[in-house]
């Protein structure tokens, strides 16, 4: 059956998302971040309608100058979070720059321990190591952390979080009250937002996940660079090769995480503890194989699913095409499927391919091929949403 559910804005320019976003510049700077327009396929999930309110809470972006960082300002007032003040921390060599938001303009602070006196919500996507040393300091002082990074993924009494998926993990949490949500890795989310619901209803049993990840899973250098060797190699010129020291441009390598003593490279067990975790679920088999394409920021995932009960392929379609933050494209007739280009700059993760395990007996198998914007909801929307989840 030909399917294609909750309306989608096509793209036709691959470099819609570009490093506008992103060149970082020494010292201060200004950065202009306004809504955007509204999205077509965009996720209702946990939406709120306030913005800035007297009786909000105090947030702080801590990395305001990163990708994410920039994404997390877009999300809050796409969503109209609702918020009294609103703070932007990064390092020192950024404090000092402008930042326009919901129509005022801020300044960054550096980030320092003192940052987080008085305030309710920190989204942070500074990287792990200043997660791991300011985290807990903002959590001591009464501000509910909201972390991007691997810093606290895997610490237990930590909730890892993917709204539509288990937000009964931050249950009894609220902001002002102190405490750390950890935001999973980009993949896993994007995987996990297909995957679960079928799970509610089949029992996954063993999980196969192959990905193609984007650019923009290594920061906004990386983006810039992509665009970057494109056009040295178009133009005969040797590529730039600082981010990963190799050629990205028309290449693809296995993904840049060091590789674990077990032939996996981190990015790939990510996958494998964080869907343990997420779905409170130890005995469930994940393996992944994890690969950097030149795609500017959305992930693509082929995802082979074994369930306990049988799951019929047509059943499979109506339960994704019913899931929140889940968009189905799915027409065999026309070979149209979901691809990166599509799902980049959109809230919704879209799944298709959605077919028979032939090699599993008793229909207990499934097929799905996923894409999903990495900044978006593998990164800012998703950690927004848990934000909302304190509210």
């Amino acid at each position: 059956m030909a399917m294609a559910s909750k309306t989608m804005q096509m793209r036709s320019n691959a470099f819609s998302s570009r490093t506008a976003l992103n060149s970082r510049k020494s010292g201060p700077s200004q950065l202009k971040l306004s809504a955007k327009p509204c999205r077509s396929g965009r996720s209702s999930a946990f939406v709120t309608r306030c913005g800035k309110t007297p009786d909000g809470p105090k947030v702080v972006i801590a990395g305001v100058t990163g990708a994410v960082g920039q994404e997390f300002l877009q999300v809050l007032v796409q969503r109209d979070f609702p918020y009294s003040s609103m703070k932007m921390l990064a390092s020192a060599r950024s404090a000092g720059g402008k930042v326009e938001f919901d129509g005022e303009t801020y300044t960054i602070e550096e980030l320092t321990a003192e940052s987080f006196d008085g305030e309710d919500i920190a989204l942070f996507s500074a990287g792990g190591s200043i997660s791991k040393k300011f985290g807990p300091i903002a959590s001591e002082k009464g501000c509910t952390v909201v972390d991007n990074s691997s810093a606290f993924r895997m610490t237990e009494g930590v909730p890892l979080v993917v709204p539509e998926v288990n937000p009964e993990a931050m249950a009894g949490m609220k902001y002002g009250k102190g405490g750390i949500v950890a935001n999973p890795n980009c993949s896993t989310i994007i995987a996990l937002m297909a995957a679960t619901p079928l799970h509610k209803v089949a029992k996954v049993e063993r999980m196969v996940v192959s990905t193609y990840q984007a650019a923009s899973g290594a920061g906004a250098a990386a983006m810039a660079e992509l665009e970057l060797q494109t056009q040295e190699i178009i133009e005969g010129k040797p590529p730039t090769t600082t981010i990963f020291g190799r050629q990205y441009a028309f290449n693809l390598f296995s993904h840049n995480s060091d590789v674990e003593a077990n032939g996996y490279n981190e990015e790939e067990m990510k996958l494998v503890k964080e869907t343990r975790k997420i779905w409170d679920y130890p005995e469930v088999q994940v393996t992944a194989t994890c690969v950097r394409v030149p795609v500017m920021r959305a992930h693509a995932e082929s995802i082979n699913l074994q369930f306990a009960d049988a799951l019929e392929e047509d059943k499979a379609r109506e339960i994704l095409a019913a899931a929140p933050g889940v968009s189905v494209i799915d027409d065999r007739e026309t070979n149209t499927f979901p691809t990166p280009l599509v799902a980049s700059d959109m809230d919704d993760v879209y799944v298709g391919r959605i077919r028979q395990d032939i090699s599993q007996p008793d229909n207990k198998g499934l097929d799905i091929f996923v894409c999903g914007d990495q900044i978006r909801k593998g990164a800012a929307l998703n950690a927004v949403q848990c934000a909302e989840l304190l509210l």
